[in-house]
């Protein structure tokens, strides 16, 4: 099917989220603003945010809520940086086993400022699940670290179960999209994830709608196969605001599945493609698609 076929700006029924068992959500709300802390699916106006708060899983942000980049695609706010809060990692791992998640995703803000970028955080948060939810699946998703790959290794030591690194648009796009990164500094992050540990899980993400061709997409999925990336995630861009990106386009489901497909025929192990999947949403029943089993 070809992308442009589908040119409305309409949102379509296939991007119509259900809530089911909506008095989780209470109990989610409660319970996050009880410890301080922060969610992406708030910060960063998921569609799904709903459904997961009523499934009683979230997305926990640490290292405050507040982007030292500026993405055009991305609804976390701008502006001044806090100092880490070195108590946050245990209010996760609290949250973490109050909510008795059988899968927690830890990610961040992107933190610049910071010399390590918030590495160490990222490993004390991983070590605090640990100590109070052992058989809790780890998942953190990270920022690049600006090329420092010493900060990735110091995430990586503190042993997650899986490192998820969203490259988020094709080449074509990041100087539109995503200024303040770089395309070949991502991919390289996501290849040493295999190089430091071949234990570790390693995962991917992107966007369609912005306006990406077929053949860019294309040769994105075959640049994560090489970077050695077991999971893949594809979903549709929705601009949070006219501030932002604009959406050039609602991509068709069969259009998601035909990449999928394609990204399943060259090796890579697990695959979600949808219009509404993101990174970290249904994480445990994707990675489970590996076939992986904690109780290994």
């Amino acid at each position: 099917m070809n992308q442009t076929e589908n040119k409305s700006k309409r949102k379509p029924e296939w991007l119509k989220v259900k809530i089911d068992r909506p008095g989780n959500l209470t109990h989610v709300n409660t319970l996050i603003r009880s410890l301080n802390l922060n969610t992406v699916c708030e910060g960063a106006n998921c569609p799904n945010r709903m459904e997961c708060f009523s499934k009683k899983t979230a997305t926990f942000m640490i290292l405050g809520s507040i982007c030292s980049r500026h993405c055009r695609f991305c609804n976390i706010e701008s502006g001044n940086l806090l100092p880490p809060d070195l108590d946050e990692p245990y209010r996760v791992a609290q949250a973490v086993k109050s909510l008795g998640l059988k899968h927690a995703v830890i990610t961040s803000v992107t933190r610049d400022d910071l010399s390590d970028g918030g590495a160490m955080i990222f490993a004390m948060t991983i070590e605090a699940i640990k100590k109070e939810s052992p058989d809790t699946v780890i998942e953190v998703l990270i920022p690049d670290f600006r090329g420092d790959f010493e900060a990735l290794k110091v995430v990586m030591d503190a042993k997650p179960n899986i490192i998820n690194h969203n490259i988020e648009t094709v080449s074509a796009l990041y100087e539109a999209v995503r200024p303040e990164a770089n395309y070949a500094q991502s991919l390289e992050l996501l290849k040493r994830v295999k190089t430091y540990d071949s234990s570790i899980f390693s995962k991917s993400g992107f966007m369609l709608g912005l306006g990406e061709s077929e053949d860019g997409v294309y040769e994105l999925i075959r640049d994560l196969k090489a970077s050695n990336v077991d999971i893949l995630t594809i979903g549709q861009y929705l601009a949070p605001s006219d501030l932002h990106a604009p959406m050039v386009e609602y991509i068709h489901p069969d259009q998601f599945k035909a990449y999928g497909e394609y990204a399943k025929s060259i090796g890579i192990s697990a695959v979600a493609s949808s219009p509404l999947v993101r990174s970290s949403y249904n994480a445990m029943e994707t990675f489970e698609g590996i076939g992986y089993n904690s109780k290994k």
